[in-house]
């Protein structure tokens, strides 16, 4: 009776952790801390544009080869998302630009000859942990507490809506098969562009 009193019962619904997007005075912020000529100046800018324009995963990121990337369509390929769904994701020019000045910069690498986009330093490769390494170390150079790579995905989202995408784009761009997940990455925004779209309607203007 006992077990079967238990297996009428409903799970408690979880929480989702709301995580904070990063304005755009962060964003120039962790672009001016990438300043410089050097290898590692133009890695981090390249990488920190390309994951706050388009919301790739860092997972997607570090796997990345050169091949993956045609800056002349403004497009990087995703072999391999989440759920093993490939797809591609466009890039603006100045994510272009970032990017093109790495490969430059990577011709110069001890490893250049690997297929892997993203080199590290010192005859490295690139890895999670080298990446969230890097941007941390340039978040907290700019002055953003709290950190992680993650926190460009969710703002790549949300810039996405503000800016009047749709959610079909973005889905496809992020690689999301639920509507749901909408929610869940741009919550800590939704009411502020609600309130900004309530101006723009001015439906009390009669």
């Amino acid at each position: 009776m006992a077990a079967d009193a238990l297996s009428a019962l409903k799970p408690p619904k979880l929480d989702h952790k709301v995580i904070p997007e990063l304005d755009d005075d962060q964003l120039r912020a962790l672009v001016k801390v990438c300043a410089g000529n050097d290898f590692r100046a133009r890695r981090d800018e390249a990488i920190i544009r390309l994951m706050a324009e388009t919301g790739l995963r860092a997972g997607e990121v570090v796997g990345m080869t050169t091949a993956d990337v045609d800056l002349k369509a403004g497009v990087a390929i995703v072999q391999r998302g989440k759920g093993g769904r490939g797809r591609p994701v466009p890039f603006g020019p100045q994510t272009g630009r970032a990017i093109d000045r790495y490969l430059r910069a990577r011709r110069g690498h001890r490893m250049a000859e690997l297929d892997a986009l993203w080199l590290g330093d010192r005859q490295r490769g690139f890895s999670y942990q080298a990446l969230y390494s890097a941007l941390k170390g340039r978040a907290e150079a700019a002055g953003i507490a709290g950190f992680h790579p993650h926190v460009l995905r969710h703002t790549a989202a949300g810039r996405w809506l503000a800016a009047g995408g749709s959610e079909g784009g973005l889905m496809a761009v992020a690689g999301w098969s639920r509507r749901d997940m909408i929610d869940r990455y741009t919550r800590a925004t939704s009411q502020r562009r609600a309130a900004d779209e309530a101006r723009k309607l001015s439906l009390g203007d009669w």
